[in-house]
């Protein structure tokens, strides 16, 4: 979609999307908000970018293969389910916390958090791969659609055999 007034409106909003999608992410594990709907609004920020600026574009802004984010959240997330049996015999997913760490708007550090994480790149991979996918595709079928009704028809060179 060729619109300064998208382009416009989307370098405005991307930044501020992103941050916001650091806040929720960073709350979640002390407050409603988490990995999956922080990681839903930076696929959202980058999904508008890839419709004003293009998906070559946005995968430049990005950087890394949604492939990417995919792996190393979901080993982030495992990671962090791992700790609690593998260092302190407590069972699977229970959840260890840093009394001793306080981050100012982040607030305790524990393996939640990094489970979030793991979850917000996760979905930020999926969601990316996903969009540019689909917009990949509708480009191939636009530039099908416009080479057909610009090429000329044209007869097959060999003749069909008569049976």
């Amino acid at each position: 979609m060729d619109s300064l007034i998208l382009r416009t409106a989307t370098r405005y909003l991307l930044p501020l999307l992103l941050m916001f999608s650091l806040f929720v992410l960073f709350r979640g594990h002390n407050e409603p908000g988490g990995g999956f709907v922080g990681g839903l609004l930076a696929a959202s920020a980058i999904a508008l970018y890839a419709i004003g600026f293009g998906v070559e574009d946005a995968r430049r802004l990005v950087r890394f293969a949604p492939q990417q984010f995919i792996g190393v959240g979901l080993l982030t997330a495992v990671s962090s389910t791992l700790v609690s049996p593998l260092f302190t015999g407590r069972p699977f997913m229970t959840a260890l916390w840093n009394e001793q760490i306080l981050i100012p708007a982040i607030g305790k550090i524990g393996t939640p958090f990094f489970f979030d994480i793991g979850v917000y790149l996760t979905v930020l991979g999926v969601v990316l791969l996903i969009i540019f996918t689909l917009q990949e595709e509708l480009i191939h079928e636009e530039l099908v659609d416009q080479n057909a009704t610009l090429a000329p028809h044209k007869k097959p060179k060999h003749p069909k055999p008569n049976h």
